[in-house]
């Protein structure tokens, strides 16, 4: 029986949907709505001989893998960065984009994604929505530690300005307006904390440590939520063959290009996990201030470039730890990771 390949290019509100066969011939093409319905429609009279579904999409694509595993299809979620074009071409559409998908399926190059597992999903979003909080009350954070050091000349950790009251905070400053807006970030950074709180408690509610990633406790300063958090983005560490590729995934190797020992440009920096790039360098600041051995390094690499370099040297060294850690279930060894 000839084998039929499909791909189809996601957008927001709608998609466009082709069908090849084995010689490249369009047997369908159409733009359709982002409903299943419809989708699944189109693609019932080609099912008995359809080898796969190929999706490209950046961030809505859920729906329809589901849908389209649910239906029995097999459903090949598309890696949009590693997805390279044909150099000749100078034109390109949704029509170009979705027969090429279908193609590289067919040729079996086709680049893809993790389908990340159905019933983990909103507990991973959740705490994504948690980073982005912690994000926002950062940011209000250092919106006051700079009000105070342009009009006061004085500084305040972090860990201070999170315990100020709004009285104090409008004490601050003899300005009306500047009390205003000191208020307005110790409300605000109330509010989120609040907001971190209640997602915390939902979440160690509801999700558990797998066992291979229990070993995460181990790394000085990883407590659960950090644990969680690197547990629901990876998935699966079996996905990853080698070290590299899971230190890649992590967003903590180098994306310069460099050619005769000279820097020629940079890569895709987007390449990779972003939430488990800011789940290590968060594990690096805590084992930074928990393990002497960690912070000694942490100081050797400040001398030689900066706090920023370090920290990131840091976070590369525990994603690649850690990579051992849940492959061979050893626990953390601090002699073996700065000897």
């Amino acid at each position: 029986m000839e084998k039929v390949y499909a791909g189809i290019d996601l957008h927001s509100t709608n998609n466009y949907l082709v069908v090849i066969d084995e010689q490249d011939n369009r047997l369908y093409e159409k733009r359709l709505a982002n409903d299943s319905e419809q989708i699944l429609s189109a693609l019932q009279p080609f099912k008995s001989k359809l080898t796969g579904v190929a999706v490209e999409s950046t961030f809505n694509w859920y729906w329809l893998v589901d849908a389209l595993q649910d239906a029995g299809h097999k459903a090949h979620l598309v890696n949009t960065n590693a997805v390279k074009q044909y150099d000749g071409l100078k034109y390109t559409d949704d029509k170009w984009d979705s027969f090429w998908l279908a193609h590289i399926l067919r040729l079996g190059i086709l680049p893809e994604g993790y389908i990340y597992p159905k019933e983990q999903r909103a507990v991973r979003d959740l705490l994504r929505r948690r980073l982005k909080c912690v994000n926002q009350r950062t940011a209000h954070v250092n919106s006051l530690q700079s009000t105070m050091s342009r009009h006061l000349g004085k500084s305040m950790s972090g860990r201070d300005i999170k315990k100020l009251s709004e009285e104090e905070a409008q004490a601050l400053f003899s300005s009306p307006h500047l009390s205003l807006m000191a208020v307005s970030n110790i409300k605000t950074i109330r509010f989120l904390t609040g907001i971190i709180k209640d997602i915390e408690k939902a979440v160690l509610e509801e999700a558990k440590l797998a066992p291979e990633f229990k070993i995460l406790l181990t790394i000085p300063g990883v407590g659960k939520i950090l644990a969680l958090t690197i547990m629901l983005e990876v998935g699966d560490i079996g996905r990853f063959p080698k070290v590299g590729d899971y230190s890649s995934y992590c967003r903590c190797v180098n994306s310069k290009k460099t050619s005769n020992g000279k820097k020629k440009g940079e890569n895709n920096r987007r390449n990779g996990n972003k939430y488990l790039a800011w789940a290590y360098v968060e594990a690096a600041n805590f084992t930074n201030r928990f393990c002497p051995e960690a912070h000694r390094f942490y100081q050797k690499k400040t001398a030689g470039r900066n706090k920023i370099v370090a920290t990131k040297a840091l976070s590369n060294k525990l994603a690649r730890a850690s990579y051992y850690m849940m492959k061979d279930q050893t626990a953390f060894d601090v002699n073996a990771l700065f000897r």
